[in-house]
């Protein structure tokens, strides 16, 4: 390493790169960087990332260490450079040489999947270009990575595309530095590439260009088809067909659950909703999520001539959003029409190709026997897909987004952790299942699994286990799993392994992990407000309105909603106006047939309901707000009967955004002066002033709606064993009340989420009166509503309360896998 007279003339070194550094083009960007200081050496994938050897002019060499961090490619991100001193070995030139396993235990971090960048695009429009429509058109920078990735390292070879060999053109771009396609590992051409066919029954099989010709006219003229994705298969059709939507509806037997739509660009859908520029920009950015918009409810007629045909009532009825995302495969594209194609649907419904709560389907073989029932025509292709991957679902509420579903795009970025923890696995809960694996400082979530409540989705979440610990190379040591002593989530993790197991409360886990995706190191409790529809509790009922003094150790219920019957558990669910008459039974309040869940309810149903609640004969107590929310919707005579999870409380949100914000607006909100903080403790549990009492500011009722000002409803709150119960007795008769004055559902559901938004105002500054800390978690279910999830937030921002709510994983079951993961880890240190 030393010349003539003393100075240094050369220098090796060993640089090992870690993070997300395989399959974004971090090999290509070693070669040129090293390429560009002169140096001589090698780069590789290993199992553990990426590892250089470099060899040059120390100070080259002392800036390519740097720079390796510094400068690397947007999709990629380093967590680690680690480098040594080696022996010269005289070598000349860079390359790229083949990957290999280093060590016992992977560590590189796949990346997502990304949408097709504009450059792709481009190509894909360009009559002129050798990949113009190219189904499978893709880069270093685009396409997928994770739902094909079979191994590590991440290689051609450890993929999906390893059936597709390259051509010579294909070939020559691959190993060519100048070319962005440079070792990009999907590469392919219409010559090597995957094969697009479209399969329509009583006739030949089409492929390439045709295929998707015939599938655009099968969809113009009301067809329903299996559209093959990255991450599993899609049902679609024209979204501006009333009578397609229906039967899509009918046969997917979907309720009136709302539709995603897929617009070819924003122009065809930005005059029939709200856009601000975060929506926006996650619309066009490299996740492209689908993203829960505000309906216009002001739409001109010139507007609606502009904006591409969506029989809006059809996709989402009575829905106050639309859930949009933009093209992010070169199919897609292709699907909705480039420049001089034949006119064509403009906007597809996009839906999972499955029943409800079931997993993915992703096999070719399956998809023709078990979607035969659903579609008119499969359009497919041969590239296997390796991993079940959903849509993304995510909302912005107040500027901030956050994810009702964390997949495509998200998973499996990893989360970074406050606290070093063991490896581990977390099962997650039984709906919308997501597990995680953790070690160190990064937890690494699935995406969406399912329900697990048949087979297929127990096989799906044993794949996902699997798929998980080989790419991050986490040997879970310890289990973590929800209270729930029948939860099939549970008994999976446990299955086949001899392993410690920690049970973790439901609501903990909820309040644990948002307190992970901010960091918090537990150090410190925090007043946790969970609110959600089912959890198991410690006493055996079902909990789901509770306010928690947390941290990672442990938990003390402060406040609780107070305990009613849940007659018939699921039945109650699926029936809101059941919910509604147990509430009002237990609030003191007849059943008389003037209110509208005693009058929609079976005479028969009636009685055997009044037996029932009597006798307490199948009626677990609960305390869940996400109930209380469905008994309202019945009371107010917005829903009676559920369709699909949470259709009453999503209805009465959009009764509230309905009616208008000054009457939805929380306590502390910029538009209106803020209240006092809501409920007296103590006080008197008897219904408020009637609708023509007077009230105090925010409660005057807009004109047309025939009925005078009113205080907010209240909640009574009386201590209660230790803690606050918070009766909702006081609320109901204050919403029957209006129903009988004819006060529209609208004004009823704007006060009750006022009253909720008060309450937690309420209860949140007894807790801190009490000598807890200012910091309130946000968390569970029910804070998937927007006009509740804002009003808290402002309400406790102006108290000078720090509100932490969620913005890497969803506030309901799909993120619970993470606070379980910290909450385990603290029991078994």
């Amino acid at each position: 390493m030393t010349s003539t007279g003393g100075s240094v003339a050369a220098a090796r070194r060993r640089v090992a790169v870690q993070g997300v550094v395989q399959g974004v083009g971090f090999r290509p960007f070693v070669y040129s960087l090293a390429t560009e200081l002169g140096l001589s050496g090698h780069v590789v994938n290993t199992g553990e990332g990426v590892l250089a050897e470099i060899e040059g002019p120390p100070d080259a060499v002392d800036v390519f260490c740097r720079r390796v961090a510094t400068d690397a490619p947007s999709p990629a991100a380093v967590d680690s450079v680690r480098h040594e001193v080696i022996a010269l070995t005289g070598t000349k030139g860079f390359v790229i040489t083949p990957s290999r396993a280093v060590g016992s235990r992977g560590a590189s971090l796949i990346p997502p999947d990304t949408a097709t960048c504009p450059k792709c695009v481009a190509e894909l429009r360009d009559p002129a270009d050798r990949r113009h429509r190219h189904p499978f058109i893709t880069c270093t920078g685009c396409g997928p990575r994770f739902t094909i990735a079979t191994a590590l390292p991440y290689d051609r070879a450890r993929t999906t595309m390893a059936g597709f060999p390259l051509c010579e053109r294909c070939e020559r771009e691959y190993g060519d530095p100048a070319d962005r396609r440079f070792h990009a590992q999907p590469v392919s051409c219409h010559d090597c590439g995957p094969r697009l066919s479209l399969i329509v029954p009583g006739a030949g099989p089409l492929g390439g260009g045709p295929a998707l010709v015939r599938a655009r006219e099968l969809l113009a003229g009301g067809a329903i088809l299996a559209v093959k994705g990255i991450g599993g298969y899609h049902l679609a059709c024209d979204a501006g067909d009333p009578a397609a939507v229906a039967l899509l509806r009918r046969r997917k037997r979907r309720g009136d659950k709302p539709f995603a739509v897929m617009a070819r660009d924003l122009a065809d859908i930005e005059p029939l909703v709200e856009l601000d520029p975060l929506e926006r920009e996650l619309l066009t950015g490299p996740v492209r999520p689908v993203v829960l918009l505000r309906r216009r409810t002001d739409t001109r007629a010139a507007d609606r001539e502009r904006a591409a045909p969506v029989a809006l009532e059809a996709v989402a009825p009575r829905c106050p959003d639309l859930g949009v995302l933009l093209p992010y495969t070169p199919l897609h594209h292709l699907l909705l029409g480039l420049p001089g194609d034949p006119p064509g649907p403009r906007v597809l419904v996009m839906t999972s190709a499955n029943l409800g709560g079931e997993p993915l389907v992703t096999d070719d073989g399956e998809a023709l026997e078990r979607l035969a029932p659903l579609v008119d025509g499969w359009l497919t292709h041969d590239r296997p897909i390796h991993v079940p991957c959903d849509d993304s679902v995510v909302r912005v509420v107040d500027g901030v987004p956050f994810p009702l579903r964390r997949a495509r795009g998200y998973v499996p970025a990893p989360i970074p952790l406050p606290l070093p923890v063991g490896p581990s696995l977390a099962a997650g809960g039984d709906l919308k299942n997501v597990l995680a694996v953790a070690e160190g400082r990064r937890a690494w979530l699935s995406g969406h699994i399912g329900d697990m409540d048949d087979l297929a989705t127990l096989t799906a979440f044993d794949r996902a286990a699997e798929h998980l610990a080989a790419l991050t190379g986490v040997t879970p040591a310890t289990v973590a799993v929800d209270r729930h002593p029948g939860y099939r989530s549970a008994a999976r993790a446990r299955r086949g392994h001899d392993r410690p197991v920690v049970r973790v409360q439901h609501h903990h886990a909820h309040v644990a992990s948002v307190m992970a995706e901010h960091g918090l190191d537990g150090g410190r409790q925090v007043i946790g407000v969970a609110f959600d529809g089912t959890g198991y509790g410690d006493d055996g009922a079902v909990w789901g309105g509770e306010v928690l003094l947390a941290d990672y150790a442990g938990f003390r219920r402060f406040a609780q909603l107070a305990y009613v019957p849940l007659p018939g558990g699921d039945a109650a669910v699926e029936r809101p106006y059941r919910m509604a008459l147990a509430h009002l039974r237990a609030a003191g309040i007849p059943w008389a047939r003037d209110l509208p869940p005693v009058a929609v309810c079976p005479d028969d149903e009636l009685l055997a309901l009044a037996q029932q609640l009597g006798t307490g004969l199948a009626c677990v107590p609960t305390s869940s707000m996400g109930r209380l929310f469905d008994a309202v919707s019945s009371l107010a005579g917005v829903r009676h009967r559920a369709g699909y999870e949470a259709q009453a409380a999503i209805e009465l949100e959009g009764a509230a955004h309905a009616y208008g914000p000054a009457h939805a607006q929380g306590p502390g909100h910029p538009h209106g002066p803020a209240r006092p903080h809501g409920p007296v403790p103590g006080g008197d549990p008897s219904p408020r002033r009637g609708p023509s009492s007077g009230g105090g500011p925010g409660d005057g009722v807009g004109p047309g709606h025939g009925v005078g000002p009113a205080p907010a409803y209240r909640f009574a709150l009386r201590p209660h064993e230790e803690r606050w119960l918070a009766d909702p007795a006081p609320v109901l008769a204050a919403v029957v009340a209006d129903v009988r004055a004819g006060a529209g559902a609208g004004l009823i559901a704007a006060r009750f989420h006022q009253a909720v938004v008060d309450l937690v105002r309420a209860l949140c500054a007894l807790a801190r009166r009490a000598g807890e800390p200012g910091t309130v978690a946000l968390t569970g279910g029910v804070f998937g509503n927007a006009l509740l999830l804002s009003g808290c937030a402002r309400a406790l921002e102006a108290d000078g309360f720090t509100v932490l709510r969620h913005r890497n994983v969803p506030p309901g079951d799909g993120g619970l896998a993470l606070g379980q993961l910290m909450v385990a880890a603290r029991a078994v240190t």
